[in-house]
């Protein structure tokens, strides 16, 4: 049986009580709706003249493709070619979206690189004018005019103004700043007063424990020698400075080196992290001073090349407000400087020698802990000491033969320590008077550094090999608690640092490795008692 529209078998068959023809259901009920009579016949024809008619269930016949072998390969072979044609029509439509997809990368790089440059030029704009800012009222109270700063923080030195004397005019240290330096002062000794050891400290039976826990080579081989190293306490992170005409800064913890900074154009004499802050400080031998700012992703960049020296940068020092710090320099000049313009407020040369034929260089220099008081060594074997706020010579300390090579002021605000070719000298700042010394190597040996802790608990010395002294007062004896060889093979350990509660003493080398001494991690550190110290 045959529909009578399609001609083909029905699925679901119907006839109609009228006419007695067989339909599909399907169909004859679209036509019913849309014509309302009978297909065929023309007769009128309503949904209730068609009977739904029983049937078994319907098995349509082979197809003749499948009714053979060769018909079914054939099929097969049309089911494969359409299947090979989507699968290339989907690799094309792959491709043009990779290719969308770079275009796309290459646009959002292009796009990123643009706004590091304009942030980069934002950030050169705000510090310009936070620049003139502050100089405006300096501007205004000394009206003379102050050395230009290009956008790069380059200082453009040729443009500064002379004086009568052929030197460069410089605001000078404002009242403001004055007052500042002095309730540092104050609050600071106040809070010295008060000052306890912490009981976090390193004990004095740990520090004869102490062996080399690790070596790190961080300056380059063609060129090795730490000349300088400092230690940003919070983050543990070591700085150290090269021959090699960089400076680099290692995550003390991870042991991985976090930047490299290059720009000096040669050897890196000194190095210093700025208090708790991103700011960083380098001085070299190319006669000039960088001061580096870290951004968040650990980088760091160069905010201001300083160029007010007119020889070699020995040392840099941060003040205790970390808003200001001093160059001293070969030269025979000391530089105070503002942090966040990179202004030199003054340059003081001392004009109290008697023997102008002597070129007096400083060699070393460092702020007091309350920070009015900056002590500096010369390369004529003298350490001075200066008032800040008068920019005055107000000591003089003599008896090293030799360049003195370093200076460390204690944190109990009245011993100070000298290193020079001969030996270690220690000053009582109260008497101002020598006290003691301490003659460690023979005259071929320089002591090239010394360092008190940051509790004024130790005092570490490096020369031919590592020393470590209990500090005592002006009339007991200082033990040396420990004695470390100089595994580096030259015989010059140049720096010495103790990191955070003395739990382990940094010390650079004149090869490249940065050496790292601690107790050894399966010994147990005992407490310390607050009553062996002064």
């Amino acid at each position: 049986m045959h529909c009578s529209i399609s001609g083909e078998v029905p699925q679901e068959p119907v006839i109609s009580k009228k006419s007695g023809l067989l339909y599909e259901k399907r169909l004859i009920e679209w036509h019913i709706s849309n014509c309302e009579k009978c297909p065929i016949t023309g007769e009128p024809l309503s949904m209730d003249d068609i009977v739904p008619v029983k049937t078994g269930k319907i098995v349509k016949p082979r197809t003749v493709q499948t009714a053979s072998i060769p018909g079914m390969l054939g099929m097969f072979q049309n089911e494969w070619d359409g299947l090979m044609l989507s699968n290339f029509a989907l690799e094309q439509q792959l491709h043009t979206a990779r290719q969308e997809l770079s275009h796309a990368l290459y646009q959002h790089d292009a796009a990123c690189r643009v706004i590091a440059r304009l942030k980069k030029e934002k950030d050169e704009a705000k510090s310009l004018l936070a620049q003139a800012n502050r100089q405006l009222p300096q501007l205004t109270a000394t009206a003379t005019p102050v050395t230009s700063t290009l956008s790069n923080g380059k200082r453009a030195a040729e443009d500064d103004e002379l004086g009568p004397s052929g030197k460069r005019i410089r605001p000078g240290i404002s009242s403001s700043i004055i007052t500042e330096l002095t309730d540092c002062n104050a609050a600071l000794s106040q809070q010295r007063k008060k000052r306890q050891i912490p009981p976090t400290l390193a004990t004095i039976d740990a520090l004869e424990r102490y062996t080399q826990l690790s070596s790190h080579p961080l300056q380059k081989t063609n060129k090795p020698g730490i000349l300088s190293m400092d230690i940003h306490y919070s983050k543990d992170i070591i700085a150290t400075g090269g021959i090699d005409m960089t400076a680099i800064l290692f995550d003390h913890t991870s042991g991985a080196i976090l930047s490299t900074l290059s720009g000096h154009s040669k050897k890196v004499t000194s190095v210093k992290f700025v208090g708790e802050s991103d700011f960083f400080l380098t001085g070299s031998a190319d006669k000039t001073v960088r001061v580096w700012q870290g951004s968040e992703d650990g980088s760091y960049g160069c905010r201001h090349v300083l160029k007010d020296h007119s020889a070699e940068v020995p040392a840099v020092t941060v003040h205790a407000t970390n808003n200001y710090f001093v160059t001293a320099s070969l030269d025979n000049t000391w530089c105070f400087y503002d942090l966040s313009s990179g202004l030199c407020l003054t340059q003081v040369s001392d004009t109290s020698k008697s023997d102008t034929s002597k070129t007096e260089g400083y060699t070393s220099a460092a702020f007091h802990p309350d920070g009015l008081i900056l002590g500096t060594g010369t390369s004529e074997a003298v350490v001075k000491i200066w008032d800040v706020k008068s920019e005055a010579n107000v000591a003089r300390f003599d008896g090293h033969e030799g360049a003195v090579t370093a200076i460390s002021f204690s944190e109990n605000g009245y011993f100070l320590a000298t290193a020079a070719h001969d030996s270690v000298k220690l000053w009582d700042l109260r008497k101002l008077k020598n006290f003691r010394t301490l003659s460690l190597y023979d005259l071929d040996t320089p002591t090239n550094s010394v360092e008190f802790d940051h509790s004024g608990c130790y005092l570490g010395i490096a020369g031919s090999d590592i020393r470590v002294y209990q500090v005592a007062s002006v009339k007991a004896e200082w033990n040396c608690i420990k004695t470390l060889p100089d595994l580096s093979g030259t015989g010059r350990s140049t720096c010495i640092k103790f990191g955070p509660d003395a739990k382990y003493i940094a010390v650079g080398s004149m090869d490249r490795n940065l050496r790292i001494f601690g107790l050894p991690p399966d010994s147990e550190s005992h407490g310390i008692s607050g009553s062996s110290y002064h």
